[in-house]
């Protein structure tokens, strides 16, 4: 089996060839390719210490070990900073292993929508932490069911850390290691789930390169598949938004109006169960948000008031983020009295349940109400967005 984690890695770092690597080494492309190989060696210590920088992991993390090391089975436990267990110790687990392993996942996957993130998240690093400690012990099918377990596991945690937390750094490891778990389960479609969420850590910080790669990463990943029309959509609406926080509303829209026809022109293929964050609705409200940014305010209201009524009454949290972006439509219009009644449904909502994204939109929105601070509206928006929990929460950010 090829050194997936040294791949996993060289692709989530931007490299998207050997040779890229190689080059960034200053090292030939042999040597690489070497490395990437079922018995990878141990670089030289100066091109070891080069290759743990340029890729932020230690070397065993990476699948290569050090002289003098027993040969092992290497896999995301080293990444998770467990021991790897030696080859000779490895056993077979029971089939229900697998079985029970990935019902404790699908579990977290469905409390992610009603369960606060401080509450689940630890749980779900937990359950990775026992994935990581079941993979050496189990072989075959069993192995490659539990490794894609595993990678969902962390997948949920790396959009916890992003989404509900806005922990970035922190979410951009967690990811890295979904991306090895999903190597080692040889899962291209959670590959490629995961290197679209990555894209989403540089584009928040208006790095387009960084972005575009990680979605030529993910799209590559796809065409592996085989992936449903729904996926392939989710793809589009995630490079549009990832255009859009760069400023690039243009060529966002096309890129959502495309995943409109191929949401459309449906797929033979069905849906991965776990890709439970993405339907024609939230395509909509992808587009209600890129179009307020655009500038495109009737179009956005008509499109955003759409998805309101569309929306499931389960899906609170993307509630909150619809309601935001209404309210930041009429404050842009110079409505701050219907801006502040959308803002403050959207603190009713996020009482009920928290969502870090909901929150950044309504703050968004108080700072776009700048010129009608005085206003009474505005004053009672504030009394509720200034409560002595979120000026805590604001501040400790």
């Amino acid at each position: 089996m090829a050194n997936t984690r040294l791949k996993s890695a060289r692709v989530a770092a931007g490299y998207r060839s050997q040779q890229a690597l190689a080059d960034a080494l200053q090292v030939g492309v042999r040597q690489v390719r070497r490395w990437e190989s079922d018995q990878p060696p141990t670089p030289h210590p100066d091109v070891a210490e080069a290759l743990t920088r340029v890729l932020g992991q230690d070397l065993p993390s990476l699948g290569l070990t050090p002289d003098g090391a027993p040969t092992v089975r290497r896999t995301v436990l080293a990444a998770a900073g467990l021991a790897a267990v030696p080859t000779q110790a490895v056993t077979v687990q029971p089939a229900t292993a697998a079985d029970d392993f990935e019902a404790v996942t699908r579990s977290h996957r469905r409390l992610y929508w009603s369960v606060a993130p401080a509450t689940l998240h630890p749980a779900a690093i937990a359950h990775a932490t026992l994935g990581c400690a079941l993979l050496p012990e189990a072989a075959g099918q069993t192995r490659q069911r539990i490794a894609a377990a595993l990678a969902e596991t962390y997948l949920l945690a790396g959009r916890i850390e992003f989404f509900d937390m806005r922990e970035a750094d922190r979410a951009q490891q967690t990811l890295l290691r979904a991306l090895q778990a999903a190597g080692e389960a040889d899962d291209p479609l959670v590959g490629s789930a995961v290197l679209a969420h990555m894209a989403f850590v540089p584009a928040w910080g208006g790095d387009r390169e960084a972005a575009v790669e990680r979605m030529t990463a993910a799209r590559t990943y796809a065409r592996r598949g085989p992936a449903s029309a729904e996926f392939l959509a989710w793809l589009d609406a995630v490079e549009a938004e990832c255009e859009t926080r760069c400023g690039n509303t243009r060529t966002a829209l096309h890129l959502i109006g495309h995943a409109e026809d191929v949401l459309a022109g449906g797929s033979d293929h069905p849906s991965p169960a776990w890709l439970d964050w993405f339907s024609a609705v939230r395509l909509a409200a992808f587009k209600g948000n890129t179009q307020l940014l655009a500038g495109h305010l009737p179009q956005a209201r008509t499109t955003l008031l759409g998805v309101l009524d569309a929306l499931d009454p389960a899906e609170e949290k993307q509630r909150t983020v619809v309601l935001g972006d209404l309210a930041a439509v009429e404050a842009a219009a110079g409505d701050p009295e219907a801006a502040c009644g959308y803002a403050l449904r959207a603190l009713d909502q996020l009482e009920r349940t928290w969502y870090a994204m909901g929150m950044d939109r309504v703050r968004e929105v108080r700072r776009a109400l700048a010129p009608h601070q005085h206003e009474r509206c505005v004053r009672e928006l504030d009394d509720r967005l200034y409560g002595w929990a979120t000026t805590v929460s604001a501040i400790a950010r």
